[in-house]
């Protein structure tokens, strides 16, 4: 973390400053925000009170992206950069942010957060609210006076915000709203564990994908969402995710859903279609080609030789 020299006060946190700042539009971004009523909704249950993701989303590479709200937000703000860099500006100054750490406001905070000019961010973020958010930023040691910290496994938090916004993606229902929250958890605990590791090994971004991939198996997930996930361009992570695997990241995906279409194929009497779409197969005839690619025989022949 940085802090640049020159000290803001709340009044210049709403001043417009170099070129024009979208808060959002940009290729590949993905976001979902929840209809206000229903987060209304959701903070009189008992679960969700503690824990409610608002709105969460992933923008690659966000040239001009800047936000600036002079009472703050109404939700706790936790965005994790993966690649590029940018800036936040506190009351309490400006803070530099750069890949490989996370950026925590506190609701009601004034702030403004930008990319860098000549090296924009890609950032995966959420909105959180909950009886049990600021005890988790003050056990993370999020402060207005340090929000920037670094992260031991900047994947595999990216991962988890990922996770949310595939099952917000879904719907709305509140199997979805719990589901996130589990998973938000899980993130500001990892968050909190990082802060408190005085010495580790530095992480492998390619291992952490590999792991998303293995625990999202029916869903294709694109080399680019990788290479953001790692921090990393595509071709740099398409070198050493093949140095690190023997495949590409697509084969693998394919080779990874194989494996667990042969696993239904030994273990149950599910109809070949239906197992191609528990594998993330929507159309049958194309497993059955690729299955046969890999295995030399189809998905029937190979349910009917003798194993074990």
């Amino acid at each position: 973390m940085g802090i640049l020299p020159r000290h803001m006060d709340e009044s210049m946190i709403s001043a417009t400053v170099g070129q024009p700042r979208r808060p959002e539009g940009f290729p590949g971004q993905r976001m979902r925000v929840l209809p206000r009523p229903l987060v209304s909704k959701a903070m009189a249950s008992s679960t969700t009170a503690e824990l409610l993701v608002t709105d969460v989303g992933f923008f690659p590479r966000a040239s001009s992206h800047g936000r600036a709200r002079k009472n703050g937000a109404g939700q706790h703000i936790v965005i994790v950069c993966a690649a590029g860099r940018g800036t936040c500006t506190l009351p309490t100054g400006v803070h530099s942010v750069r890949a490989g750490q996370a950026l925590a406001i506190p609701a009601g905070l004034p702030h403004r957060y930008e990319a860098d000019s000549d090296d924009p961010w890609t950032i995966w973020w959420m909105h959180l609210v909950g009886r049990q958010v600021p005890d988790l930023l003050a056990t993370i040691g999020a402060t207005p006076e340090q929000p920037v910290f670094g992260l031991g496994d900047p994947a595999r938090v990216v991962s988890l915000i990922d996770t949310i916004i595939r099952r917000m993606e879904r719907d709305e229902t509140m199997a979805t709203l719990l589901a996130s929250s589990g998973a938000a958890w899980h993130a500001m605990a990892l968050l909190a564990a990082d802060r408190r590791t005085i010495s580790r090994q530095q992480a492998d971004p390619i291992e952490a994908t590999i792991e998303h991939l293995r625990s999202n198996v029916s869903t294709r997930v694109s080399l680019a969402e990788l290479a953001g996930m790692a921090g990393l361009s595509v071709s740099h992570y398409s070198a050493l995710f093949r140095r690190a695997t023997g495949y590409g990241a697509l084969e693998f995906q394919t080779r990874l859903r194989m494996g667990a279409a042969r696993e239904l194929l030994d273990t149950t009497d599910r109809s070949i279609a239906s197992v191609a779409s528990q594998v993330g197969f929507a159309d049958p005839l194309y497993f059955s080609r690729q299955f046969h690619r890999i295995h030399g025989i189809s998905p029937t022949e190979y349910r009917s030789h003798d194993k074990g």
